[in-house]
Order: structure tokens, then C-alpha cells, then sequence
């Protein structure tokens, strides 16, 4: 069993958080907009995808032995993709469950 260092996760839960801000102002910067699920899902298939897309590349580039491949970026990106592809996957769960669970109320 492994011992968790708390202060090196805690200054990581920090970071992402930090990495994570942005994105919700400028999501409460725009509220004019009228809100479109459909896009906002669009648009985080597309940043999973492009995430997937970022991570393979750079593990190719670590694989070739090119000089500005790091291994701890390489893995990072790679655990970001993988992390955002299980949470996408279950955002697709809930939502398949939602639509069963109102497809099966009585009228």
C-alpha cells in the first residue's frame, strides 16, 4: 500500500482548480447567450477528442526519442485524456439513464 503525500495532492487539487477558473468565468461572462446543451456537448466531445488527440502525439514524440519529449509531461497528458474520456463516458451514462427514466413515467 502506498503512503499519499497530502501536500503534493493538495498542491495539485490547487492547481487544477486554478486551470479550472477560467473556463467558469468565461462561462458567467457570456450569460446573454442563450445556453445550448447541444453545443456545450459538442463542444466537450470536441475537447476530449482534441485532448486524446494532443496526448497521442506526444507520447509518439516521447516514442521517437525527440529532444523536447519529456516523460512526465507525456504521462500527464495521457492520465488528462484518459481521466476527461471516463468522464465524458459517464456523462453519456447519466444522460442514457435520464432519457430511460422519462421514457418509462406514465402519462
Amino acid at each position: 500500500m502506498s503512503t499519499i503525500d497530502v501536500n503534493n495532492l493538495l498542491a495539485q487539487m490547487r492547481q487544477i482548480s486554478s486551470q479550472v477558473r477560467p473556463a467558469e468565468s468565461a462561462l458567467k461572462a457570456a450569460p446573454a447567450a442563450k445556453a445550448d446543451f447541444g453545443a456545450l456537448l459538442k463542444e466537450s466531445i470536441g475537447s476530449v477528442g482534441q485532448s486524446q488527440q494532443q496526448a497521442g502525439q506526444m507520447a509518439a514524440a516521447f516514442e521517437r526519442g525527440d529532444p523536447g519529449a519529456d516523460l512526465g509531461r507525456t504521462m500527464v497528458a495521457i492520465q488528462k485524456a484518459d481521466l476527461s474520456l471516463r468522464t465524458m463516458t459517464e456523462v453519456r451514462n447519466k444522460l442514457v439513464d435520464a432519457y430511460k427514466e422519462i421514457m418509462n413515467m406514465p402519462v
